[in-house]
């Protein structure tokens, strides 16, 4: 079969042939792959720097995909790091990480959607208590990701959700999505007292943001917890422990290994309800897997999901 195939992590995946799939146990099964999307997640993935890369060679990228088996059903499923991911014609699915979809459901937004909305909807779920009524601030909101969890979090009850980024007129964009208000990141000194942080930026955005932000709160003395999901600026932050000395402040992590896995799969059925209900805003772009390098090495267009057709 073809697949997007990597073969050096200092190059993107190119289109290639690549072994049939074979299925080794009762519970996997194997499936046509029908869309599949560049999240974040698979560039790391593919050029060996995500936190669960192993180093093996060669693979194909992609942790979830529309799918569809035999007998025309289709599903949605979500794959555990494998070097037979889903950017490929066929691909192994496990039957109890995989949801039945309807008919009716579009397979491009379902695959460009529910990686990105589950980020968000996971970490208000499982890593914290989320209160409504609460007030919400996303660093990175103008991009996939970040747009999502503006929309999750007024889902939740958020009382006010804030979104910030580099980009002053993706922001304005964001007030259609739900967003009380905009900042910079430059501005986030003007948070307020805000009760949770879901941050797609770390690095030094977050590390000056964090000392802006708390310097500043009007109450330094109420309980703010900061959720690390993302590190679209860097791997690391150099965070000031007077910061965390002066304030009630809590920093979580929020993905593979802090959240359990079959956390995960019991959300991904209402969450590819709520996207096929049209409970968000999806932006897409389709590409055939054949221009799979082409696509990997494109300018990013932050509010759009690059989803591959095999």
């Amino acid at each position: 079969m073809k697949a997007a195939v990597v073969t050096t992590f200092d190059e993107p995946p190119h289109y290639d042939d690549f072994p049939d799939p074979l299925a080794a146990h009762d519970d996997e099964l194997v499936v046509e792959v029908v869309a599949t999307a560049l999240h974040p997640r698979v560039r790391s993935q593919a050029d060996g720097s995500h936190y669960t890369s192993t180093g093996e060679l060669p693979l194909v990228p992609g942790i979830d995909a529309v799918v569809r088996d035999a007998k025309g059903k289709l599903y949605y499923a979500l794959l555990d790091d494998t070097t037979l991911g889903t950017m490929a014609q066929r691909t192994i699915i496990e039957k109890d990480r995989s949801v039945r979809l309807p008919k009716d459901a579009d397979p491009v937004t379902l695959a460009a959607a529910i990686n990105p909305v589950m980020s968000s909807w996971v970490a208000l779920r499982h890593r914290i208590t989320f209160k409504r009524g609460s007030s919400v601030l996303i660093l990175g909101a103008t991009g996939s990701a970040g747009r999502m969890a503006v929309q999750v979090a007024k889902q939740f009850g958020a009382k006010e959700v804030i979104g910030a980024g580099r980009n002053p007129q993706r922001l304005i964009e964001l007030s259609a999505l739900g967003a009380d208000r905009v900042l910079t990141l430059d501005q986030l000194d003007q948070a307020a007292d805000v009760d949770v942080v879901i941050d797609y930026v770390w690095g030094e955005p977050t590390a000056k943001g964090m000392v802006d932000l708390i310097t500043h709160r009007r109450d330094r003395g109420k309980e703010l917890t900061w959720i690390q999901i993302g590190a679209m600026a860097g791997p690391s932050a150099e965070i000031l422990s007077a910061v965390l000395r002066a304030s009630r402040t809590q920093i979580v992590g929020s993905g593979i290994g802090s959240v359990d896995g079959r956390d995960f799969r019991a959300e991904i059925g209402d969450i590819a309800k709520a996207v096929t209900k049209g409970a968000f805003d999806v932006r897409t772009q389709t590409v055939p897997l054949t221009d799979v390098a082409t696509a990997w090495t494109r300018p990013l267009d932050g509010d759009k999901r690059i989803v591959f057709l095999p």
